[in-house]
């Protein structure tokens, strides 16, 4: 448990993840500072029961920390998406993250994300886990829905995470598209659901040519080898499950207690509601 009014800093960027995180930690007795990025959190983060929310644009690294230091933070969490392509075209980097950018090896979300984290270290603040807060909706294993996974389905989640975690290694995409153990789609910057339609719109292209693929798709979302808990953790909502009913998707595989279910037992209700079968291993 905190200490009597331990303050939390909360980095916020869009979805429901940040107000998951800020309700976690008032219930277990934290006074909450919220670092809101302009260019994603949604404004309702304000009537959320903060002690304070600090509005920031995405490249204003020493604001972060000066705002941090000013409310005597000392822990922080960062929680909600930052659109990957937002990180590395939208934003004007201030002097320290200009500096901090110049001096990556590679240009890619871990390597940013990690050298944030540091810089923040280094200015005595201490980046938790994400997930801190929330292990009660990290997913477990097993079948989580009512229908387990075809034999079909098993076979493409199979093929699906050797594919997957080539990708995740190199920090391209977390997710991939699969059917009758073939790749329709991998994710890159455009994030999960982008990718998930576009298998859709792919496979609908496909079968008006008379195609010999199963028009059913099974969704494969793992996390990174060796993912660091702090931040960019795989999460799955409702949305997801309706963005994939859309697409005409069936199977949903997960990564077991790496990947957090934002809505709770709805994202399972919707999967049944859809035929979906949800599996984490």
């Amino acid at each position: 448990m905190p200490i009597q009014n331990e303050k939390l800093g909360l980095i916020a960027g869009n979805g429901k993840f940040p107000f998951l995180v800020l309700e976690a930690a008032r219930a277990q007795g934290y006074d909450v500072v919220v670092a809101a990025i302009k260019e994603e959190a949604y404004p309702e983060i304000e009537s959320h029961g903060a002690t304070a929310v600090h509005w920031l644009s995405l490249g204003e690294l020493s604001k972060l920390i000066e705002t941090f230091q000013r409310e005597g933070v000392r822990r922080a969490v960062m929680a909600g998406q930052v659109k990957h392509k937002q990180i590395f075209s939208s934003i004007r980097p201030d002097w320290r993250l200009a500096k901090l950018l110049l001096s990556l090896p590679t240009r890619n979300t871990d390597s940013l994300l990690g050298a944030v984290a540091k810089v923040l270290g280094d200015e005595g603040i201490v980046l938790e886990k994400s997930t801190w807060l929330l292990d009660p909706l990290l997913v477990k294993a097993g079948v989580l829905t009512r229908r387990a996974p075809t034999e079909q389905e098993q076979k493409n989640i199979e093929y699906g995470r050797t594919v997957a975690l080539e990708l995740a290694q190199h920090d391209i995409g977390q997710t991939v598209v699969i059917a009758e153990s073939a790749c329709v789609a991998v994710e890159a910057m455009e994030g999960t659901d982008a990718a998930i339609e576009r298998a859709g719109q792919i496979m609908r292209s496909l079968h008006g040519d008379a195609s010999t693929l199963s028009r059913d798709l099974t969704v494969v979302k793992i996390a990174k080898p060796n993912q660091d808990m702090r931040f960019d953790v795989p999460v799955i909502g409702v949305k997801t499950i309706e963005v994939m009913r859309a697409a005409e998707a069936t199977c949903l595989a997960l990564d077991a207690e790496k990947c957090l279910l934002l809505d709770g037992q709805k994202v399972i209700d919707a999967a049944n509601d859809a035929g979906i079968a949800v599996f984490a291993g």
